[in-house]
């Protein structure tokens, strides 16, 4: 196993003090190399993810992001379950007070995906 498979393996997400938790202000993030596979026919899919997040305490560390991002690869996952697990996987890291994550998959047989979920912290039902 290559040193980066065995990163992205191991990785997990990791965050550190918010520097200003007093102040509301948003972060986004682009992620544009997300890539997994198609449970049905085992085709890949590519995407790329957007997060916007307010934090609360943490802020979520950018390269273990991306190693989480980037151990979707060889996963058997739909755009609707991957889209989903990313973002319940960073509330339970990160508890922003809000996130808005956007996969916006590529074409696929003349079908273009686009999954937007939002979580409020403290609403139920997100």
């Amino acid at each position: 196993m290559k040193y980066g498979e065995r990163e992205i393996q191991e990785g997990e997400l990791i965050t550190f003090p918010n520097p200003r938790p007093g102040r509301r202000y948003e972060i986004r993030i682009s992620l544009p190399e997300f890539t997994c596979k198609c449970p049905f026919s085992g085709y890949p899919d590519f995407a790329t993810i957007h997060l916007v997040y307010v934090p609360d305490e943490t802020v979520v560390e950018l390269k273990a992001l991306k190693l989480y991002i980037n151990s979707y690869r060889d996963r058997y996952i739909s755009h609707e379950e991957s889209a989903n697990q990313i973002l319940d996987d960073f509330v339970a890291a990160c508890d922003p007070l809000e996130v808005n994550l956007r996969a916006d998959f590529l074409p696929r047989g003349n079908v273009h995906t686009e999954i937007e979920i939002r979580h409020v912290k403290g609403e139920s039902g997100t």
